[in-house]
This record gives structure tokens, C-alpha cells and sequence, in this order.
């Protein structure tokens, strides 16, 4: 039996801190190379919830996310951005409960990206139920960019106005297509 390949996707994950601009980024992005973008899994879970999000849910988050990831990218044409990754997952278990579940280490170790745009806390912050530090956005960032740094995965800080981040993010995405 023949099996066919998929063309090879590459794939790039939007993170930072929340309000950021991340799902924006991602939507445009994705309208710019004509192909699709993974939404956050944890807004429609969270939305469903009955009482408020423990640990154990961010586990079920990512591993939602993962799904997510693995089901549009057939459907991506030589690049797929995700609206958020495990790493932002993590980020916050660390933050909020001081540890992470080890299956998310064991699944950030083995999924692969091709770059990370990680957008900075420069963009004014928007009231929403899910978003809980406005205060914390610049701590959360140093920890962002820690985890970027001690990875191996080139990454990209998205800042300034709208449009600046914009180019950014494009330059950025061209290069690893080339």
C-alpha cells in the first residue's frame, strides 16, 4: 500500500502574556499566507465551566490544544498558526500553581514548532472575565521570554503599534518559508 505524504506544514505559535494581541496576530497572520490558524482551546473550556478552573483543567487545556493543533493542520497550506501553545500552558501552571504537570513537559519537549512570535505587553489591556493580572502582565512576559531563551526554536518579540508588529510577524514568517 502507497501512503501519501502531506506537504511539510510549518508551524508557528503565537504566546505572551495575556492581552496581547495574540488571537489577532494569529487571525491576521493567517488571512496574509491564506491558510488557517489553531484558536485558544482554554476560552471555549473555560467559558463551560461551571466553577471556576483548577490545576487539573489545565491539563485537559492542553491537551485539547494539542488536539486542535494536530486536526487543522491538514487543512493548513504551508503554514499554520497556533493562537497560543503549550508553553503558555505552562507559563501559567508555574505562575499560578507554582508547578506544571509532567505530561506537558513531556509534550513541549516533543512537538515541534518552527518559530515563536512572542508578542509584548505594549498594548492597552482590555477587561474580559478570563484575564485575571493586568498588573502582572510585565512579570509574566520575563518569564515568557525566559522560556524562549532556553529553548532552541528561533523566536521573535512582537512590539509597538499595530502595525509595526504586524511587519514584524510577516518578516519573520517569510524567512523561515524561504
Amino acid at each position: 500500500m502507497n501512503s501519501i505524504s502531506l506537504p511539510m506544514v510549518r508551524k508557528v505559535a503565537v504566546i505572551g502574556p495575556e492581552c496581547t494581541g495574540k488571537s489577532e496576530l494569529a487571525e491576521h497572520l493567517a488571512g496574509h499566507f491564506k491558510t488557517s490558524w489553531v484558536p485558544e482551546y482554554a476560552r471555549g473550556y473555560i467559558n463551560n465551566l461551571i466553577r471556576p478552573y483548577q490545576q487539573h483543567d489545565l491539563l485537559a487545556i492542553a491537551r485539547g490544544q494539542v488536539r486542535l493543533e494536530d486536526e487543522w493542520v491538514r487543512g493548513s497550506h504551508s503554514v499554520m498558526f497556533c493562537d497560543t501553545n503549550l508553553y503558555v500552558i505552562k507559563v501559567w501552571s508555574e505562575f499560578k500553581f507554582g508547578n506544571c504537570d509532567e505530561e506537558i513537559l513531556l509534550q513541549i519537549a516533543h512537538r515541534k514548532y518552527d518559530l515563536y512570535l512572542l508578542t509584548y505587553v505594549d498594548v492597552p489591556w482590555e477587561e474580559d472575565p478570563q484575564r485575571e493580572h493586568p498588573d502582572k502582565r510585565d512579570q509574566l512576559y520575563q518569564l515568557y521570554l525566559n522560556e524562549m531563551t532556553n529553548q532552541t526554536v528561533p523566536f521573535v518579540e512582537i512590539k509597538g503599534e499595530r502595525e509595526s508588529r504586524i511587519k514584524a510577524a510577516i518578516d519573520a514568517v517569510e524567512k523561515i518559508l524561504e
